[in-house]
């Protein structure tokens, strides 16, 4: 158990944590989510002893290991991919160490003998004679191959070294385990081999994800970081989500009787608790929800963007059509024999092995590239918005303030754009009052990419085209976007890491292979899992 007493956190006039007192329990995935900025990641690190807090203190069970995903992608470069990941058991490495040094000494005394054997000892009760082959199994299940596990670490690419440090922090069955962002990175197989890892995981893990899909697979709790303290509830992501708009909706409701309310509430819990017991983590969960009390729903104090777009005109029978597309880097194909046509109703996940080659192709339907091969051409009554991955050629006039920015792009059918019109389109990402004096130049990644939506929203697109559009967003802004290209009338070209991004707004899913594309009908979860798709990508890609 890991209990949180008085903790108190504060950089010069700026309070983080004031007074916050909470425990985590074996048995449990707590989702520590809050606002960019709110001190996820610096909870975290008080938690594993990196930071100290003004007051207060973090109380482990005694003889109970805590092991965290390292930050740090260069620590390990000079040691070899197999030893970084037994390094995560340090008390361990440590017996293997002295226990190698022993042997290789010359004059081995009958004291050495005697250190020998209690180190013996010790070894083989933490797991040190299978540890070799239980590192490499845990290496080749997260996509690392055996020919790589002598390399240097040095030597690996950056999602290959992601891929290491995860293995070398679930390593060792920890009794807690504290993971800030590990889906970052790593493709969907392995997020799905984590998921699973995860939830047969039977000790403590403290995770910090934006992914919800994640939150929602291996979540037990949700710890909440807002307004300075930290409050532990019952279910996943969405669960909090949901109850918590419900329990909102019903604080606003003033003509409903508290008893009405109540039994809302109760018929949330048991359809949550019923689906709870189909889910994967089917136990923890139920067991978790059956104890919930019905006061523990709060409304939460979060603000959501208002993201809505609205069509000038709807699309026409012609919207995009896509012949032979082709693109080579240094010879090799990034994709080609790309030929597809979008038709009304059409919202399409883009997916592929390489994401490289899906902003390439964002970028040449956008005529920002010219490609290679092939042909693409847009019906004329398109009007598009685009949300590329980097956004960067955007911000190049620092010196604007958030007002003259967003003016740059006023559409010339626009005759009223005063203060007011535009204060509107920044007010619904958040921006009020006096920040829309702020210079681009300060602006945060997050704030950027709200920015960006606010830009597309003036242009009343039909369809929207989005390269990773969930980065440097908070949960807030995610889940608001996600649910605005639900509801969203016109045509949507997508390509997210956010998972539940992909199967929420999605109803067709076309994946760019350098041999040509797959194109379904489906859901990106169907997609996934259907054996046909999977045995065509592997010739694809081979």
């Amino acid at each position: 158990m890991i209990s949180v007493n008085n903790v108190t956190l504060s950089f010069g006039k700026r309070v983080l944590f004031d007074e916050v007192n909470l425990s985590f329990t074996k048995g449990n995935c707590y989702g520590v989510i809050g606002a960019n900025g709110a001190g996820k990641s610096t909870f975290l690190k008080i938690l594993s002893g990196q930071i100290e807090p003004n007051k207060g203190s973090i109380d482990i069970t005694p003889g109970e290991r805590m092991a965290v995903l390292n930050q740090n992608h260069f620590e390990f470069d000079e040691n070899s991919v197999l030893d970084t990941v037994m390094m995560g058991h340090k008390s361990m490495w440590k017996v293997m160490k002295e226990r190698e040094t022993i042997y290789a000494l010359a004059d081995f005394t009958e004291e050495d003998g005697i250190r020998a054997g209690e180190l013996e000892a010790e070894f083989g009760e933490m797991g040190g004679y299978t540890a070799e082959s239980d590192a490499a199994t845990l290496l080749s299940e997260l996509g690392v191959k055996e020919d790589m596990h002598q390399l240097k670490l040095k030597e690996l690419s950056g999602p290959l070294k992601v891929r290491v440090l995860l293995a070398q922090a679930l390593f060792g069955n920890p009794d807690v385990l504290i993971l800030d962002e590990p889906t970052n990175d790593i493709d969907v197989e392995t997020i799905n081999w984590l998921e699973n890892f995860l939830i047969d995981f039977q000790n403590i893990v403290i995770v910090v994800s934006h992914d919800r899909h994640f939150l929602d697979a291996v979540c037990t709790h949700i710890a909440d970081v807002d307004r300075q303290k930290i409050r532990i509830y019952t279910g996943n992501y969405t669960f909090w989500y949901e109850s918590s708009q419900l329990a909102l909706r019903q604080m606003s409701d003033k003509n409903k009787k508290m008893e009405e309310k109540r039994k809302d509430l109760l018929e949330f819990i048991a359809r949550f608790s019923a689906n709870a017991s189909k889910s994967k983590q089917a136990t923890s969960r139920k067991k978790a929800l059956e104890k919930l009390v019905i006061e523990d729903i709060q409304p939460s104090n979060r603000k959501y963007p208002g993201i809505i777009f609205k069509q000038d005109r709807e699309v026409g029978n012609q919207i995009l059509n896509v012949e032979k597309l082709q693109k080579l880097i240094d010879g090799r194909p990034l994709f080609k024999d790309v030929t597809f046509s979008a038709n009304k109703g059409d919202k399409i996940a883009f997916y592929s092995r390489d994401h490289f080659a899906l902003t390439t192709f964002f970028n040449i339907i956008n005529g920002e590239i010219p490609a290679d091969g092939g042909k693409f051409e847009w019906g004329t009554t398109i009007t598009k918005a685009y949300l590329p991955n980097d956004n960067t050629e955007f911000f190049q006039e620092g010196g604007l303030n958030l007002m003259e920015w967003l003016r740059q792009y006023v559409p010339p059918t626009v005759t009223d754009a005063d203060e007011p019109f535009l204060r509107g389109f920044l007010g619904k990402m958040l921006f009020s009052g006096d920040e829309i004096m702020k210079k681009v130049s300060v602006l945060s990644g997050g704030e950027k990419v709200r920015c960006m939506l606010s830009r597309m929203m003036l242009q009343n697109p039909n369809l929207v085209i989005l390269d990773e559009p969930t980065n440097h967003l908070d949960l807030e802004s995610i889940q608001s976007f996600n649910e605005s290209m639900i509801n969203f009338k016109g045509i949507v070209l997508l390509t997210s890491h956010d998972h539940t991004f992909m199967q929420t707004v999605a109803n067709r899913v076309i994946e760019l292979t350098p041999k040509g594309i797959i194109d379904r009908l489906s859901t990106f979860d169907e997609y996934l899992a259907d054996e046909r798709v999977k045995a065509m990508r592997e010739d694809m890609y081979a």
